[in-house]
């Protein structure tokens, strides 16, 4: 873990000698780990942007009542230097091919919404979505999933009102679209207590709960852990391994074409060696579609 950290550092470190920014496909932060430090920086994580980005690097002890204490030779060890109430991922851990096995308990689930899904975790056009979708009214009570504390309730650009917990068990757990938010940030809460009401805020085109479940902020398909039917966990214990993040490798080989004057699907395709009817079919579009310029096409 200590080499982790090392290597961390010191890719943090080159990053501000060089001033460059580095668009990472996992929707990590990239973040320096010294003593104590806060950032400010415009970030594009996962499927929504939240430009008020602060990331606070813990050093003072008293500011461990934010979160549950872990063990510093896991994963979740990292929870006890992170704190931020606006970014979603601050964490800098990519889990892919992670080589250990770790194992959650899942024992007082409260399902945050039963409801029937409209959207599963997967990709989306040129996106990746991280979360699943469950139709509900406005209004209706959205509970948290485990104990824990709220570590963001705010507005975000494509989460419109939404609210991230850390849990006692090392997962977080994001429900984005409400339309009123019940709890403040480090507040604690037991599981199946009220922390919203549904809605249809932010990149939301019809009232829905967006659900996600992260761990060390890599996001893990909901519906592989939860039955949505009953609203019960799958299994007792959830075992995260290098499988639970096996679906960022189809994110490392999506390719995309940025649509450039005079451009045809036709001329794309051929550039792309595919077709333009998978293109087509890719994209949600049809052959009667204009390209506009600046538009990115996914072609594999």
């Amino acid at each position: 873990m200590k080499r982790i950290f090392a290597l961390l550092f010191a890719f943090g470190t080159i990053l501000a000698a060089t001033g460059k920014d580095i668009d990472n496909i996992f929707g990590i932060e990239e973040v320096e780990f010294p003593d104590a430090q806060t950032y400010e920086d415009e970030l594009d994580f996962d499927e929504d942007i939240d430009e008020d980005s602060v990331v606070t690097i813990i050093s003072d002890s008293s500011l461990f009542n934010h979160c549950q204490i872990f063990d510093t030779t896991r994963y979740e060890g990292i929870y006890n230097k992170v704190w931020s109430t606006s970014v979603v991922n601050p964490y800098n851990i990519n889990l892919y091919k992670m080589k250990d096995t770790v194992k959650i308990d899942m024992s007082g689930y409260t399902h945050p919404f039963l409801g029937r899904i409209t959207s599963d975790f997967g990709m989306r056009s040129y996106r990746y979505h991280y979360g699943t979708d469950v139709k509900l009214l406005v209004g209706d009570t959205i509970r948290a999933a485990f104990d824990g504390v709220v570590r963001i309730s705010k507005w975000g650009k494509g989460y419109g009102y939404y609210v991230l917990l850390r849990h006692d068990n090392g997962l977080e757990t994001v429900y984005g679209h409400c339309s009123k938010l019940l709890v403040t940030t480090d507040k604690y809460v037991k599981s199946g207590d009220p922390i919203a009401l549904g809605g249809n805020t932010g990149r939301s085109t019809g009232s829905h709960l967006h659900y996600e479940i992260r761990y060390v902020g890599n996001a893990i398909k909901p519906t592989s852990v939860i039955d949505f039917e009953t609203g019960v966990p799958k299994d007792s214990v959830l075992v995260i391994n290098a499988e639970t993040f096996k679906y960022k490798g189809v994110v490392l080989e999506t390719r995309y074409y940025t649509v450039r004057k005079g451009d045809t699907l036709s001329g794309i395709a051929k550039k792309q060696r595919t077709s333009v009817s998978k293109i087509c079919k890719l994209n949600n579009i049809t052959t009667k579609t204009v390209l506009k310029i600046g538009r990115k096409l996914r072609v594999n």
